[in-house]
């Protein structure tokens, strides 16, 4: 069985470049008896705005005096792949001491902060909108992959620009999980 590979470059965010087969990624997992749906570059970007809407809610709630923490907890079973099962490749952008995150709990002290460690809290910052500009992304019929830069706005109106790669597979529920996160400042910034 072939795979083909849809790629969608960005000279313009999301801009679509198909390879032409006799045979696409939805027949090639059909073929291969997969009974999920290929996943496609418009859930990848809708994946993408669910992200980022979570970061900003969970700032807000904490801003709120709200319960933060449920929310990074919601936030990070929704998106995030971690599981017995399961790995997750997860470079946080504001890391040195601890710059790898294979657990879910690795990701919590990112989200919200640990007293006595590096994580100072990126999601409470609080950011009020995240933007994303993909580079390009890359559907392999039951993984994806998206690069690019995503923008943090904060509560005064300044972007910070973070580069970004993602990677997605599909859950037993069908619904898209990060399997790789790898996020920097750019150099020189």
């Amino acid at each position: 069985m072939k795979r083909y590979a849809l790629l969608i470059a960005a000279s313009a965010p999301l801009a679509l470049v198909a390879c032409t087969s006799e045979t696409n990624a939805a027949d090639a997992s059909a073929e291969a008896g997969e009974t999920s749906a290929a996943i496609t570059a418009e859930e990848v970007a809708a994946a993408q705005k669910a992200w980022g809407e979570g970061i900003v809610a969970i700032g807000k709630t904490f801003t709120d005096e709200g319960d933060f923490k449920a929310a990074a907890d919601e936030h990070i079973k929704k998106f995030y792949a971690y599981g017995p099962d399961a790995t997750v490749l997860f470079k946080p952008t504001l890391t040195s001491d601890d710059q790898f995150r294979e657990t879910f709990d690795e990701a919590m002290s990112y989200f919200i902060g640990t007293e006595g460690t590096e994580d100072k809290g990126f999601a409470i910052k609080p950011w009020t909108a995240v933007r994303w500009e993909n580079n390009g992304t890359i559907v392999d019929s039951d993984s994806a992959m998206a690069m690019g830069n995503y923008y943090f706005t904060d509560t005064d109106g300044n972007d910070t620009k973070v580069e970004y790669s993602f990677g997605y597979v599909r859950d037993e529920n069908g619904d898209l999980k990060i399997n790789l996160h790898h996020s920097s400042v750019p150099f020189g910034g």
